[in-house]
């Protein structure tokens, strides 16, 4: 415990309380005659930190009774306060053996009022105590956590090393005296708003280290992430330019011929990546999109393009739009040998002469002897060659297309072609696409010896075919005419041709046909193309009786 807070009852006695005085209440004596008497410490010393001098003359003692206090013992007369208080500024003296302050001129003591409703916890020095000397200013609300310490210590007459209570002098150091005590303080006063703790300057703890390494966690895992974006974009753009991507289209119009052939049945994929392989186009994907976008259909045959065309372009060659800039011509299957040919002038510009001398060469194409003309080797589809293209060439083209598809068949033989070729034929004509292999094999069956047909085949496509006429509406007369080599009804075995151009489906049927036991076969139904097979010529009859009542049932389509 502090010196300064020993109750010591050592001072002078009271008159009044009958004791002495402690130094608390000596203190508070002494407080009051340095406020010149009065109660309170004036406003000006809390505004400016300083105490107004004293009066020039200290005011002349009333005839009263002694001070009912005497001075303690040894204790002398009460030194007065310095004039002005050492600065912590100042130099300090080096190192040495400790030196006691030298002691001011007394000055007499005045009894006042006791003042400690300012510092109602103060106590009363003993005489020969130092106040003041080493005071600074106190700040409204502002506490330390500890008696104040100073570097040189007082010695007091009583055998005490005492330390000034630097609280309870503060309010009369004068302005601008700081201590190192009150520097090096603890402060804990949550009011002041400039200390640490106050509430208007609260100190946020610092986050644990666990907090901390998720934040930095998170903040390289966020840096990640966008640097990964940026390269992935980054690389998007960069591809083109570095020659990373394959162009999404050429810019046209192209060069050369590249010659690309489209088989029945093949799908748009398929074309668009032989197309990518010729270097007809940049990229499939972006050609697909385009044909797609066109709402066209794909159709077989054979196509001539450019290297590095457009893909509006080479999409316009698959169907036919460019027609200024190719030869385009389509033929279906069924027709005969002038209905091609007119097709074929009409979209090459070849007359119609010309293309008609040429058919009736058919060994400059490699047919057999026994052929008059091209008839049944013009296979239908869709056909484009460039401008200029010979007519030979083109005719070359559509024979080559049939004579393969034997080939693939197994019939290499041009004799047995040329055969198979006029049975495809009438399979073409007489029955519906699902019975072609059947009509195939009843074809054959007729050609051999039987009880029923005597190996005539019977069947009015070929009368009509060699009339000229497409009625089947044929008089008996006609039907009994040998003249016509096409009549099948008076001229056994097979007509002396192919009496139109049968598709792929039908002389496939031919060179492959069904194995039965039929003889007559009849479409009864011409928009269905139902067809009814029978053995025996009886059964044949019944069949051509519905025939007969559907063309009733439909006027006009059975002619």
């Amino acid at each position: 415990m502090s010196p300064a807070n020993i109750d010591d009852t050592s001072g002078p006695v009271d008159p009044a309380l009958g004791r002495p005085l402690t130094r608390k209440e000596l203190r508070a004596r002494e407080k009051s005659l340095n406020t010149g008497g009065h109660d309170a410490v004036p406003p000006q010393a809390y505004e400016t930190g300083e105490v107004p001098p004293p009066p020039t003359a200290p005011p002349a003692a009333s005839a009263g009774p002694e001070p009912s206090f005497a001075p303690l013992p040894g204790a002398g007369t009460v030194p007065a306060a310095p004039e002005a208080p050492p600065s912590i500024q100042e130099e300090q003296p080096a190192a040495g053996p400790r030196m006691d302050p030298p002691q001011p001129a007394a000055e007499p003591r005045i009894d006042l009022p006791q003042h400690e409703d300012l510092h109602p916890d103060r106590e009363v020095l003993s005489a020969g105590e130092p106040h003041a000397a080493h005071a600074v200013p106190v700040m409204a609300g502002h506490r330390h956590a500890a008696d104040a310490h100073y570097a040189d210590d007082v010695h007091y007459a009583d055998g005490h090393d005492y330390q000034e209570d630097v609280h309870d002098d503060q309010a009369y150091a004068p302005a601008g005296y700081h201590d190192d005590a009150h520097l090096d303080s603890d402060h804990s006063d949550a009011a002041h708003p400039l200390l640490p703790g106050s509430s208007a300057a609260q100190v946020v703890p610092r986050p644990s280290k666990k907090v901390r390494r998720r934040r930095r966690l998170l903040a390289l895992f966020l840096t990640l992430a966008v640097f990964v974006t940026a390269v992935a974009v980054g690389a998007q753009f960069l591809k083109p330019l570095l020659g990373g991507g394959k162009p999404s289209d050429y810019p046209g119009p192209g060069t050369g011929e590249v010659q690309v052939t489209v088989d029945n049945g093949e799908g748009t994929r398929s074309v668009a990546t032989e197309l990518e392989n010729q270097h007809v186009i940049a990229n499939a994907d972006t050609f697909l999109q385009a044909f797609h976008a066109s709402g066209g259909t794909l159709s077989p045959g054979d196509y001539t393009f450019k290297t590095e065309m457009k893909n509006a372009d080479a999409v316009n060659v698959l169907l036919g739009k460019d027609k200024t800039k190719v030869i385009y011509f389509a033929l279906s299957a069924g027709l005969r040998i002038s209905e091609s040919l007119q097709a074929i002038s009409e979209g090459s510009g070849v007359s119609i002469q010309q293309l008609q001398a040429l058919s009736d060469q058919p060994a400059q194409f490699g047919l057999p002897a026994n052929a008059k003309n091209l008839e049944g080797y013009l296979a239908p589809g869709e056909y484009r060659f460039p401008l200029g293209t010979p007519a030979k060439d083109i005719l070359q083209s559509l024979v080559k297309a049939t004579t393969d598809e034997l080939v693939s068949q197994g019939i290499t033989d041009p004799a047995k072609q040329y055969e198979a070729v006029i049975v495809a034929s009438i399979v073409q004509a007489e029955g519906g696409q699902a019975d072609y292999g059947d009509v195939a094999g009843a074809i054959y069956n007729r050609l051999k010896p039987n009880d029923q047909t005597g190996g005539f085949l019977q069947v009015d496509s070929a009368v009509t075919y060699g009339l000229g006429t497409r009625s089947f509406n044929f008089t008996d007369e006609q039907r009994q005419d040998k003249s016509n080599p096409y009549n099948t009804y008076a001229n056994p075995g097979l007509p002396p041709g192919p009496i139109g151009s049968p598709g792929k489906t039908a002389i496939d049927a031919a060179a492959r046909p069904k194995s039965n036991d039929y003889l007559y076969w009849v479409t009864i139904n011409l928009d269905t193309k139902e067809t009814k097979f029978a053995k025996t010529l009886a059964e044949h009859n019944a069949y051509v009786e519905q025939y007969n009542a559907w063309c009733k049932a439909n006027a006009g389509r059975c002619t």
